[in-house]
């Protein structure tokens, strides 16, 4: 899906629909079986398996102390199945171009500007953590449970160094707010299509299971 609008909206309601209930959940997960590289793009993606872990982790709780754990574990796999689909059409500057478009020149970019740095943070924090993971294997040293905390603190250390990197740099270069954007979409053959049977998936979700029969 090429249009940013549409990818965004659909993920939205997807993520709704199947953060809200089972039959949402299933509805999401046969659409993006149908409309997206499905298993190809979670391969692809190297925070797909630590992210399920961790809502494992939460789930095997939840489910111990009060039940519904793995109601919300099957949820929120699906949620991140939508959320990697969404980031991996993502092209430099989508978000700030979709943001202008909505909010207009100020807020809009503001908020666009977020996103991108965000999503620039994210992949500069993978970087981080491959050359991390290489060095340890250079030295020798195993990866596990001792090393999270260093590790992390290494990574946030870096997120934070970069973020008063780029606020200076604003500053130098005289931003406050706003800026100028004109923005520009381009939409696939197919993109109308998976957002129609998106939505279809949302309604059918939310119609009760006896609304399909005839009950005496």
């Amino acid at each position: 899906m090429r249009d940013i609008r549409l990818r965004t909206g659909t993920a939205t309601l997807l993520s709704i629909i199947a953060f809200y209930s089972i039959p949402g959940a299933v509805a999401a997960f046969v659409w993006w079986m149908v409309f997206t590289p499905n298993l190809t793009i979670v391969r692809k993606n190297r925070l797909v398996i630590p992210s399920i872990l961790l809502i494992g982790a939460f789930s095997l709780v939840l489910e111990l102390t009060g039940g519904g754990g793995l109601s919300y574990f099957f949820r929120m796999t699906i949620v991140i199945f939508i959320g990697v689909w969404l980031l991996s059409g993502q092209t430099r500057g989508e978000f700030l171009h979709m943001g202008c478009w909505i909010f207009g020149n100020r807020t809009g970019f503001e908020l666009g500007m977020l996103a991108e740095m965000a999503l620039q943070n994210l992949h500069a924090l993978l970087s981080d953590f491959d050359r991390i993971r290489d060095a340890e294997r250079m030295k020798g040293v195993r990866s596990g449970l001792r090393s999270i905390v260093p590790v992390g603190r290494v990574l946030v250390h870096g997120t934070l160094l970069r973020a008063e990197d780029t606020a200076e740099l604003l500053a130098v270069r005289g931003y406050v707010h706003g800026g100028t954007c004109v923005p520009a979409f381009e939409t696939e053959k197919g993109d109308v299509p998976a957002t129609f049977f998106a939505v279809c998936a949302a309604l059918i979700s939310l119609i009760p299971v006896s609304a399909f029969f005839i009950l005496s």
